[in-house]
């Protein structure tokens, strides 16, 4: 991702907190999942000899890591910390990664976009069946009325929204940049434009910023200190891996957080498992393993395979460019969170977190 200098420097000062790790080492088997105490460093730790993981593979795994270019990496099990390496420099070489340095989760911060939606849902601001003009008003797209009105904000949700994606900016959500191509609910196509477009449908239902809508709904209440950062037409989720943990934690307990819903099961459910039956491997803008069949972003066609063989079958993942994953087995309790630089050149890191798990299954199985 290139991004100009400037930019660069802004994004600097929200790179670093003050605060200094503080950790306490367990070897509890206890299966009950545990939520890191908000407002604090504090993160219980688990030693993987206690759950009986292979660890003479953890060196060739931070191998592996190191060398494609990853700056944070963790694995989670019910919500402890097992594994928790850092690598490289910051932007600007300003200093080492640490687990107080922010990083961008890119695409991956669909899936955060998605559970926002989900807040709004259960508290009935928003429903997945409207319109999606009823927030953002008639003309949001070149379309006509009739076609228009066609796409719902499920629509945006599971990619079917049916516009063109042979634009020149795909990432533009400006009128002129949605132009017909399919009606709604036809066609799925891996387009950021009417991803995007829903932080306005948010800030549209609740008259507030996307930022202010995401501290108040999501972050307070599970100890996330991010922000999102516009840059031309694209919209980016900034901060530590472990914020990007607890999101994780939230997600394998089904969208709640020590006792405290933020979604409901019925929208947890929809965004978790095959949203449309054109690519069953796609939820509301999360990624979905075990399935029959799978359509990569950049392409229309659809192959009979599922998004990561070597991935525990029920697994869902959040999927950024330049191989930002937050990935969840539910069943297992198990988080893992790799942000970084790109180890390829794919729009998702659908090969490379293939491969990611390959590594881990050694470890953990």
């Amino acid at each position: 991702m290139k991004v100009q200098l400037s930019m660069l420097v802004l994004f600097f000062t929200i790179f670093f907190s003050s605060c200094q790790d503080s950790e306490v080492i367990t070897t509890s088997t206890d299966t009950t999942l545990y939520f890191p105490p908000i407002n604090s460093v504090e993160w219980k730790k688990e030693q993987p000899e206690a759950l009986g993981w292979n660890t003479t593979a953890i060196n060739e795994l931070n191998t592996f890591l190191k060398d494609s270019n990853t700056r944070a990496f963790l694995i989670l099990k019910n919500g402890k910390i097992v594994l928790e390496e850092y690598w490289g420099n910051t932007f600007l070489n300003t200093g080492n990664f640490t687990s107080n340095s922010k990083w961008y989760w890119a695409s991956a911060g669909k899936t955060l976009s998605a559970s926002l939606i989900g807040i709004a849902v259960k508290e009935g601001k928003v429903s997945v069946d409207d319109k999606t003009s009823d927030y953002l008003g008639k003309g949001w797209t070149s379309l006509t009325s009739e076609k228009e009105d066609l796409i719902t904000i499920k629509n945006n949700l599971t990619m079917t929204t049916g516009l063109d994606y042979n634009v020149v900016n795909p990432n533009c959500y400006t009128p002129d940049c949605f132009q017909y191509n399919k009606d709604a609910g036809s066609q799925w196509y891996y387009h950021n434009g009417p991803y995007t477009i829903l932080k306005e449908v948010i800030e549209n239902a609740y008259k507030t910023t996307y930022n202010e809508f995401t501290e108040n709904k999501l972050q307070s209440r599970i100890g996330m200190n991010g922000e999102w950062i516009e840059t031309r037409t694209n919209n980016l989720y900034w901060s530590t891996a472990r914020d990007a943990a607890r999101f994780g934690v939230l997600l394998s307990n089904k969208g709640k957080w020590d006792g405290n819903e933020l979604l409901t099961s019925t929208y947890f459910n929809e965004m978790t498992n095959s949203s449309q039956a054109i690519n069953p491997s796609y939820g509301y803008l999360t990624w979905l393993n075990g399935k029959s069949s799978i359509q990569y972003p950049g392409s229309t066609a659809s192959f009979t395979s599922s998004l990561s063989e070597n991935a525990p079958k029920n697994m869902f993942a959040a999927l950024g460019k330049n191989g930002q994953i937050i990935a969840v087995v539910p069943d297992e309790n198990i988080v893992v969170v790799r942000l970084g630089e790109a180890p390829s050149n794919d729009l998702v890191p659908v090969a490379y977190h293939n491969e990611l798990w390959k590594k881990i299954n050694v470890i953990i199985n």
